[in-house]
Order: C-alpha cells, then structure tokens, then sequence
C-alpha cells in the first residue's frame, strides 16, 4: 500500500462519539501500515458547524435542542475538533478537516463554513501529499 485515506463525518452528537472516532481513526492507520512499508497516511473530516440539525433512528427524527444530550452542531465543533487534532492528527501524514453546515432536514441545505479557505486547505493537503508521495515512492 502506498496511501490509505480514512474518511469521517461527524453530523450531529460529536462529543458523545469522539473518543470512538479517534480509535477508530489511530487504529485504521495500524491497518494501513499492517502490510509493510511506509503508507501515506490521509484522515479527511468532516464536522458539521450547523445551527441545528435532525437525526434519525428509523423513520423518528431527533432535532438538536441546544441542551446538554442534544447539543447543536457548532456548539459541539470546537470541542470535536481541538480533541481530533489533539489526539488523532499526530497519528497521520495528513489530517484535513472540512467545516460545513447541513441541517439534515428538508431541503437538505449544504454549504461550506468557509468555501475559499477550504478550497485552500483541500489544495495545499494535494499538494503537500504529492510532494511526499515523490519523496516516498
């Protein structure tokens, strides 16, 4: 394997799932390197910044309500990202995070928190990858 990219999304109840999220993101780099050699390794993630959002079990929804057990997105997105960065980054060759706002409700709205910062961030994560994947390979 030259490069492993492990994707995640985290929509709505962030913190009660971070610490699952950062296991699964430092075990899947040992997956990565399991074979030998010396992988790339990419984490891509999402984080939702809503000002609310609905999530389902079945056909129930479940709005976020601001309070505790319900928080909304960007209440929880700081927190989500500083024990990401924190904990998981250190982890891989490349850690980017991709801000966006989605209500999951319709219309299904969806945009970017900030689209030319993050079509910088998506491009320099390009670049930087290309370049150590030249030095690697």
């Amino acid at each position: 394997m030259e490069i492993g990219i492990e994707v995640k999304v985290l929509a709505k109840a962030m913190i009660k799932q971070i610490d699952r999220v950062i296991n699964d993101l430092r075990n899947q780099v040992v997956q990565f390197k399991r074979g030998g050699g010396n992988p790339i390794c990419i984490a891509v993630i999402g984080i939702n910044q809503a000002e609310s959002t609905v999530g389902y079990e079945g056909d129930r929804p479940f709005p976020t309500t601001g309070k505790q057990g319900f928080l909304h997105p960007f209440q929880e997105a700081p927190e989500a990202e500083r024990r990401l960065l924190a904990s998981a980054a250190p982890d891989f060759d490349e850690f980017l995070i991709l801000r966006f706002k989605a209500t999951n409700a319709p219309l299904y709205p969806f945009e970017w928190v900030n689209y030319n910062e993050t079509r910088l961030d998506y491009a320099a994560a390009l670049s930087r990858i290309s370049a150590r994947y030249q030095q690697r390979f």
